[in-house]
């Protein structure tokens, strides 16, 4: 199993969404997201500087294939992609191509099914199905990424709820200014999953 190449960036092709890397004399193809492209085509990669990507290899009868991501982020995300029944490696690139980890969660939990579909070849019953076999896996990452404070005391249970959503929003990416307007009218006292659920409905707007 390859974990991850590092080496030079001696192609890059946009047309095709693949890199080759140059490590040690062996230059590795690899297919990639959109997101992982926009990184790789920066200047410091077409000054010849050192690259990393981590890998997924796809092994089918008839080909083995290398898929790419410049962060481990993106490629846990594309791993559970894949383990939803019907969709296969190219699908979930089309998806990591529009959108980033972060922006796929939030669409799942808001379950827009619909920003989904905008990938190339991705059905409204397949985007519809990735809602609902990721969206509880979601939550428990999202939730698992939300830092806990160290010797805090129990807030009340309005407060708490508020200020839990609010960090795991910033685990998202979204910005404090965004994530205060998209709390401001929300029922204080509802569990903190619907508090999310509710604010990225606003957000996804």
């Amino acid at each position: 199993m390859i974990h991850c190449l590092t080496g030079e960036l001696i192609i890059l092709d946009a047309l095709s969404m693949t890199a080759v890397i140059d490590c040690c004399g062996v230059g590795y193809k690899v297919a990639v997201t959109g997101n992982t492209l926009t990184k790789l085509n920066n200047p410091a990669a077409s000054a010849k500087e050192k690259v990393r990507l981590y890998t997924y290899m796809a092994v089918r009868e008839d080909a083995v294939e290398l898929y790419g991501f410049y962060t481990t982020e993106e490629l846990d995300t594309f791993r559970m992609l894949i383990g939803v029944s019907g969709v296969g490696p190219k699908a979930a690139v089309a998806i990591l191509s529009i959108m980033t980890p972060a922006a796929l969660s939030a669409a799942i939990q808001a379950e827009d099914a619909k920003a989904l579909s905008r990938a190339q070849g991705v059905g409204g019953k397949t985007a519809a199905r990735i809602v609902l076999e990721l969206k509880d896996k979601f939550a428990k990452k999202l939730f698992s990424d939300v830092p806990e404070t160290a010797g805090a005391a129990p807030a009340a249970a309005s407060g708490g709820h508020l200020s839990d959503a609010r960090d795991a929003l910033l685990v998202l990416g979204y910005s404090r200014s965004e994530i205060t307007a998209a709390l401001q009218g929300l029922d204080p006292t509802s569990d903190t999953e619907e508090i999310i659920r509710r604010a990225l409905a606003k957000l996804m707007k």
